[in-house]
């Protein structure tokens, strides 16, 4: 009992510490609190460090103890500096000084953040994906306002470049102050702009379950992933309904708050894969099960994926495709030989699944194995529900509030009006009403029987901009409280010797008064009152003058699509579309990046035939036929250390041409050839090495004979073309090595031989994006891949390889949806390395040598007919667990000679 008293006091003491600390960024409000010099030293990380003294925890700012500061053993790109700063807080700025004394800083940084410290998020400024710049000695304080602010319990700052005449050295102060509230759903999280991660989760918002740690998966959907203990395959042999097996699955939430999550979502599902030989799930001759599983509502259920309870068959008895047609199931068959029935459990009043009992294995030559996926959840069904307000007499109606002892109130508004009420609910002398008193003013009112109370939150802005607010209302015996958006909150205490129960004894109104007057104009959406969601879609189908759902979500949504994504209407929510956008994911801000190997390339023509053009009708259509092209953006990034490299080449069918190309001396040319009769236009930038194994930022924009090149975000030249102001039918845009002949110039063409090996990403012209089109294709498009070319991160160093790129921001795994074909294969490879490590014991003692010698020679020839017993028919299942049983039967009779 004392647990949950904490647990919910714990709560309490984070929702009041969010009301009085919590506030936006950039705003004229007090965040700016330091958060690193009051740390303990077990608060600070590092990837290594160069000794006791130069450890992680002397890197505060301004200090002197230890060496003066952090420094890693090894001063290279794969270091870092860890901060865990106790809680989820505000980070508004951030400071950075070089060791103390030392010739030992950093000229350039990154700051990745985190709420779990296992998944980390790049900080990004107006879209830009560049480090912060540095220290230029060992002392000077470098501060960063960051704007938008950061929320995060663990920060990590990632050294980029560092004076060359000395090593890695940091001192560091970030600054804002607390900020505890959590999320609802992965829906809400993905609302903010978030991408996939870890994030906590507080299911029923103000309510007393505690908030729990699960991996929200952002596609054009938000996917709620909660793993539990048993998502290993699980072989049973030996059972009968006198001796059943009973596995059972723990979840990495409670069920309160699994069954919280379940129901917010518009969809759950738990994918369940039972493998089978001589084992069935019902008896034939009476019709009662043999196998069944439990939910949480403790109920035993005897239907399997992809049916429904009522039906109570398998995916293969409703598609019509079992191995025996008189069963619907394939393992009712019950055949001497490995099948399975897999589908899903959509039926989400019975998830998660908690326990499995299995009865059917007994008999001669019979064994099961079953293999259960995480709990996946779509959507909110709260966070969209939502209604429009036509007119000020229009209003919803609901039962009488009852918040005597404790009222919390929270919503979204959307309006275009300069006043309205949201909500009112009247007693005969008490009442509650919550408004837009003004455009710039919201209005908390209320009487408990000690007159009149108001509390009112200013905005420096308008509300009524047609975006979506939040408001947040609390009153209990204590105090009141008013929250909008991200302001400072408003308090009021209560009377000291007051009346503290608020009775109401009319129908709640939602959007209008009982006077039919100063009602509300625009939309109303998740509207939450003591932790229960009203249903205004459901109650606006059946009123007049109200609308159920909102429209025009893009106007407060569509800034999350970037990179050129379109923000596109949905009947609930919105998606970005990343069609004419060299970036992928639910913001197309996953940047598409790609090594290329030496004599590779990325060809995407834009016609093969001149005289084809005019009935072209493909994505390349606007580039073809008589059409002129008078301009062009081109946009990429790439890293290299080779020299000549022929980054990009545009050719059309008239001999004209632009090339993008290092030339031997490691400077950055851009020619254009727009007069087939000219000598190119040269445009060079050898202010350094562009060679130098760096990553580096391009943007060409051409305006006829006007060309603007931004070089890493801070080398700018303006130029102006003298052989010509447009392409005349643009053939082909290549990546890395020009395979055909062209009429070029003698660097163009000795770049091109070359071509390019190193990393290229975000590859754009106008509208075309080659590198999406050669490795996400989502049509037929005209490209050609050849030589060695594979999608890869460019943040990695060059010349490591394809598995080291990867992995070099990826700090932690995570687990997810992953394909369960081949359940042992993976068991397979440990086993293996199990035999080495045995093996390898063996030389050591120098015991048995002869009979080892014969055991390891057994292991490898069944381990030889195992594997091609799997690559005849990878998906067999009866292949795979026969192969696993058998070199795992061979490890265990190996451990127990050993040990022996």
């Amino acid at each position: 009992m004392g647990s949950v008293t904490g647990a919910v006091l714990k709560t309490l003491l984070l929702l009041s510490t969010q009301n009085w600390n919590r506030v936006e960024a950039g705003n004229s409000y007090d965040c700016d609190d330091p958060l690193v010099s009051a740390l303990p030293q077990a608060s600070f990380s590092s990837s290594s460090e160069l000794s006791s003294s130069h450890g992680p925890g002397f890197a505060r700012l301004n200090r002197r103890d230890g060496a003066g500061g952090w420094s890693p053993l090894v001063s290279n790109k794969y270091q870092w500096l860890q901060i865990d700063l106790g809680e989820r807080m505000e980070v508004t700025a951030v400071a950075t000084q070089g060791g103390y004394g030392s010739s030992n800083w950093v000229t350039s940084y990154l700051l990745m953040f985190s709420d779990s410290g296992w998944n980390w998020k790049q900080y990004r400024q107006e879209d830009s994906i560049w480090g912060f710049s540095g220290n230029a000695n060992a002392d000077s304080v470098v501060y960063y306002r960051l704007q938008p602010s950061i929320k995060a319990r663990f920060l990590r700052f990632i050294p980029l470049e560092w004076n060359p005449k000395g090593r890695i050295g940091m001192r560091i102060e970030v600054f804002g102050c607390a900020y505890t509230i959590y999320e609802q759903s992965c829906e809400a999280y993905k609302h903010r702009g978030n991408t996939s991660g870890f994030y906590y989760i507080d299911s029923d918002g103000s309510g007393p379950l505690e908030p729990f740690l699960l991996y929200c998966n952002m596609t054009e959907t938000a996917w709620t992933i909660i793993q539990h203990n048993g998502s290993d395959l699980t072989r049973v042999r030996n059972t009968n309904p006198e001796n059943p097996y009973a596995g059972f699955f723990e979840y990495v939430a409670s069920m309160e708050q699994l069954q919280a999550t379940i129901n917010r979502a518009e969809h759950c599902e738990q994918e369940f894969t039972y493998y089978c030989k001589k084992s069935r799930l019902v008896n034939k001759q009476d019709g009662t099960p043999l196998s069944w599983w439990v939910g949480r509502t403790n109920e035993t259920q005897t239907y399997w994926g992809g049916s429904s309870p009522d039906l109570q068959k398998c995916t293969c008895g409703l598609e019509g495709n079992c191995i025996d047609s008189q069963y619907y199931c394939n393992c009712d068959a019950d055949r001497n030989e490995w099948t399975n029935d897999t589908g899903l459990l959509a039926y989400k009043e019975h998830l998660p699944v908690t326990k499995i009992v299995i009865t059917d294995t007994g008999r001669l030559h019979s064994e099961a194995a079953y293999k259960l996926g995480p709990l996946l959840c779509q959507g909110d069904r709260s966070f969209w529900n939502s209604a429009s307000f036509d007119t000020e007499a229009s209003y919803l109606h609901f039962p009488t509030f009852h918040g005597e002892l404790s009222a919390d109130v929270s919503f979204f508004f959307k309006t275009t009006a300069s006043s309205g009420v949201f909500l009112e609910n009247l007693g005969i002398a008490d009442f509650i009403r919550i408004e837009l008193r003004s455009p710039t003013v919201v209005t908390f009112s209320f009487d408990v029987g000690n007159g009149p109370f108001e509390i009112s939150v200013q905005s420096p802005t308008h509300f009524n901009d047609n975006q979506w607010h939040h408001v947040r209302v609390e009153r209990n015996m204590k105090e009141a409280s008013l929250q909008v958006d991200q302001l400072t909150p408003k308090t009021q205490p209560a009377p000291a010797d007051g009346h503290v129960l608020l009775q109401l004894n009319s129908q709640l109104f939602v959007g209008g008064t009982a006077t039919r007057q100063r009602g509300f104009l625009g939309c109303i959406r998740s509207l939450q009152l003591n932790g229960m969601t009203l249903d205004l879609e459901e109650r606006a189908q059946v009123t007049p003058e109200v609308q159920p759902g909102c429209r025009g979500h893009c106007s407060s949504y569509g800034k999350l699509c970037r990179n050129g994504g379109k923000c596109r209407e949905r009947p609930i929510g919105f998606f970005c579309d990343c069609t004419f956008s060299a970036y992928t994911g639910p913001f197309c801000s996953n940047e598409i990046s790609a090594y290329f190997g030496s004599g590779s390339s990325v060809i995407y023509n834009f016609q093969e035939n001149y005289l084809l053009s005019k009935n072209s009708s493909s994505h390349a259509a606007s580039f073809h036929g008589d059409m002129k092209l008078s301009r062009e953006m081109i946009k990429f990034s790439f890293r290299t250390t080779r020299t000549p490299s022929l980054l990009l080449f545009v050719s059309s069918f008239y001999k004209e041409y632009l090339s993008v190309i290092i030339a031997k001396n490691g400077s950055l040319q851009i020619r254009y050839k727009l007069n087939k009769y000219q000598e190119p236009d040269v445009v060079n930038f050898d202010f350094k090495n562009m060679a130098d194994g760096q990553l580096h930022h391009i943007m060409i924009n051409r305006e006829e004979g006007v060309v603007f090149i931004e070089i890493d975000d801070n080398r700018r030249r303006q130029v102006h073309l003298s052989s010509g102001t447009e392409f005349s039918a643009v053939k082909s845009l290549v990546l890395g090595r020009i395979l055909e002949h062209s009429d070029v110039d003698q660097d163009t063409a000795l770049a091109g031989a070359q071509g390019f090996t190193g990393c290229l990403s975000a590859v754009q012209l106008s509208h075309v994006a080659p590198l999406k089109a050669a490795l996400h294709p989502s049509h037929p498009d005209p490209v050609t891949v050849t030589g060695h070319v594979t999608e890869s991160s460019c943040m990695a160093q060059p010349g490591t390889d394809a598995t080291s790129r990867e992995r070099t921001h990826s700090f932690a795994d995570h687990s997810g949806t992953i394909d369960d074909r081949e359940p042992l294969a993976n068991a397979i490879k440990s086993d293996s390395a199990v035999i080495g490590g045995l093996i390898a014991v063996v030389i050591f003692i120098l015991l048995c040598i002869t009979a080892i010698a014969v055991r390891i020679y057994q292991q490898k020839r069944l381990y030889k007919r195992s594997e091609a017993k799997r690559s005849e028919n990878v998906d067999s299942a009866e292949a795979v667990l026969k192969s696993e049983l058998n070199i795992q039967n061979a490890v265990n009779e190996n451990q127990k000679e050993y040990f022996f």
